[in-house]
């Protein structure tokens, strides 16, 4: 029976990427070529940028985050929550192909959010600091990277309120929430396990588990679904409200609001070995994979509800974000084969159908990707979490076949 499944395996690894004479090795080289691209795009953006005068006092921008309705590079300051996703694009590029350039690159633009690190006013520092700077130092080691990281999970644990049992999301909109949490905020947890494994210091872990339990008892719907921000009473510790923010409605089923979810618990079973949480994305991703209006690609649409499916955008960003994380769940489940199965068709659909032209989009690798579609803002364009998803599940799907 171990034999039949290794050979299994071996098989759903090879097929799928396979069938248009597509390699992870031929991928990223074009990816080099697509990225190098956009480092032609980022300072003409730059100057561009600076030529408006409405921008003269507005903080200097350091990151590729987008495509405007026009085609447009949209360039982001620091303070922005994707600014370490273009980082972390170059460092992984770095750590698949070995090429120096990458690494002189990534240095360049990771060094431009180094002052996130003392940002308190976001709960974003892992999406910024361990996407781009905890990138580096798996890879190099460089000790400076290694105190910005720490300083990082300090700033950020300064929105643990321990009544509530979780770090407080957005400051904005006070008027719609008290201390909101937001599904995107289990990523940020990933810091917070690395630190404490670097300097040993048990605080750290105690508030990522706190949040991650709270945030399993109050998010979820009986379906394993997840609502977008949940409000909490700060004095109770209470659940005030639950919300679905850039959703369709309050009750629907946000896609990258899932995909979160799902990657979120993978994360913290393999930090924790806690049981319950493998049984939390287990059972997110049988939400996921069965839902009846997931598409025949499995890159699904901005919204699992959105009223006029198949006509409504989809988000390939929630998509390369499920990949990524099927494929590391797939290591751990007993379910691990179809998950590896899974992954591998979303990984050779975005690879066939979703990527851009080389020397087009302004250097993005994936388009079709949808950031907020009630507010039409970001629909059916490239964004770079997109981008660093994909490579990040490429290079799992490659370590998975080795």
């Amino acid at each position: 029976m171990k034999t039949f499944k290794f050979f299994l395996l071996l098989l759903i690894a090879f097929s799928t990427l396979s069938s248009k004479g597509q390699t992870v090795k031929r991928i990223f080289a074009d990816a080099e070529k697509q990225t190098s691209f956009m480092l032609d795009q980022v300072p003409l953006a730059k100057a561009e940028w600076l030529k408006d005068t409405k921008n003269a006092k507005k903080p200097n921008v350091v990151s590729p985050r987008s495509l405007s309705p026009e085609g447009k590079l949209n360039l982001v300051a620091s303070k922005d929550w994707t600014s370490g996703f273009f980082p972390g694009v170059l460092w992984l590029l770095y750590d698949f192909t070995g090429n120096k350039k990458w690494e002189t690159q990534a240095r360049e633009f990771t060094a431009n959010i180094e002052n996130e690190k003392m940002n308190a006013g976001t709960h974003d520092m892992g999406f910024k600091i361990y996407n781009s700077f905890g990138q580096g130092y798996r890879i190099t080691n460089d000790p400076s990277y290694k105190e910005v990281i720490i300083q990082g999970a300090k700033t950020l644990s300064k929105r643990f309120n321990p009544i509530v049992g979780c770090i407080r999301s957005w400051d904005h909109s006070r008027d719609k929430w008290g201390f909101p949490v937001i599904i995107d905020n289990m990523l940020n947890l990933e810091l917070l396990f690395a630190v404490t494994r670097m300097t040993g210091d048990s605080s750290f872990y105690k508030i990522a588990v706190s949040h991650a339990n709270t945030t399993l008892k109050n998010h979820f719907r009986s379906d394993f679904s997840s609502y977008h921000v949940v409000d909490y009473d700060t004095i109770t510790g209470k659940v005030e409200k639950k919300n679905t923010h850039q959703g369709f409605s309050h009750e629907s089923s946000w896609a990258r609001g899932q995909a979160w979810g799902l990657y979120g618990y993978t994360m913290c079973y393999r930090e924790t070995k806690d049981p319950k949480y493998l049984l939390q994305a287990e059972n997110i991703a049988s939400f996921l994979l069965n839902h009846p209006n997931l598409p025949k690609d499995l890159v699904p649409y901005w919204d699992f509800d959105a009223p006029n499916i198949p006509n409504e955008p989809r988000d390939a960003s929630a998509g390369a974000v499920i990949c990524s994380a099927l494929f590391e769940l797939s290591t751990f489940s007993k379910n691990g084969i179809d998950y590896r199965k899974k992954a591998n068709q979303i990984l050779a659909n975005l690879t066939n159908d979703y990527r851009s032209a080389i020397g087009a989009n302004k250097g993005f690798l994936l388009l079709h990707s949808t950031g907020t579609k009630p507010t039409n803002i970001e629909v059916d364009v490239p964004i770079i979490y997109a981008d660093y998803y994909y490579l990040e599940a490429l290079i799992r799907s490659q370590k998975l076949r080795k």
